[in-house]
C-alpha cells in the first residue's frame, strides 16, 4: 500500500459511486412496480447507509468527503419495470466495482467492511439480473455473461 492516500482515494470513490446508487434508486424505486417495491427500498435504504458510514470514513481519513451531484446521467432510458430492474443492476455492478478497488487498497476494519459491500452489491446485482459474475468487481468480462463486471 503506498501510505494514506490510496486508501483515501478508493474510499472517496466508493463514496462517489454510492452517491449514484443512491439516487438511482430513486428512479428504480418510481419505476420497477409494486412486486418489487421492497427489494428496491431495501437496497436504498441499504446504499444510505454505506454512503453515510463512507463518509465517516473519509473524515476518519483526514479527507473531505466528496458531494453528492445534484443529479447523474442515467446509462440508458429507464421508462418501464423492465429498464428498472436493469439500472438497479448496473448500479450494483458499479457499486461492486468501487468496493473491489476499496479491497485493494484498505487495511483492517476499512477493507473487511469493503469486502462486506462488495458481497451485498454482488448479491442484489444477481437478484437483479438474473445473473451473477465469477468475481464480482472486476473490471475483466465475464466468460458466461460476457458483461462487464464493474460496468
Amino acid at each position: 500500500m503506498s501510505g494514506d492516500r490510496e486508501p483515501l482515494a478508493a474510499v472517496q470513490a466508493a463514496l462517489a459511486a454510492e452517491h449514484a446508487a443512491v439516487y438511482g434508486y430513486g428512479v428504480v424505486g418510481a419505476r420497477i412496480g409494486t412486486a418489487r417495491q421492497p427489494e428496491a427500498r431495501a437496497a436504498h435504504t441499504a446504499h444510505r447507509a454505506r454512503r453515510d458510514a463512507l463518509i465517516r470514513a473519509v473524515r476518519d481519513l483526514g479527507g473531505t468527503p466528496v458531494a453528492a451531484a445534484p443529479a447523474y446521467a442515467l446509462p440508458f432510458p429507464v421508462p418501464d419495470a423492465a429498464a428498472a430492474g436493469r439500472l438497479a443492476a448496473h448500479l450494483e455492478d458499479r457499486t461492486a466495482g468501487a468496493c473491489s478497488d476499496l479491497v485493494r487498497a484498505a487495511q483492517g476494519a476499512l477493507r473487511t467492511e469493503a469486502a462486506a459491500a462488495l458481497r451485498e452489491a454482488a448479491v442484489r446485482s444477481v437478484r437483479w439480473s438474473g445473473t451473477g459474475v465469477a468475481f464480482p468487481g472486476l473490471a475483466e468480462r465475464s466468460a458466461a455473461t460476457g458483461r462487464p463486471a464493474g460496468a
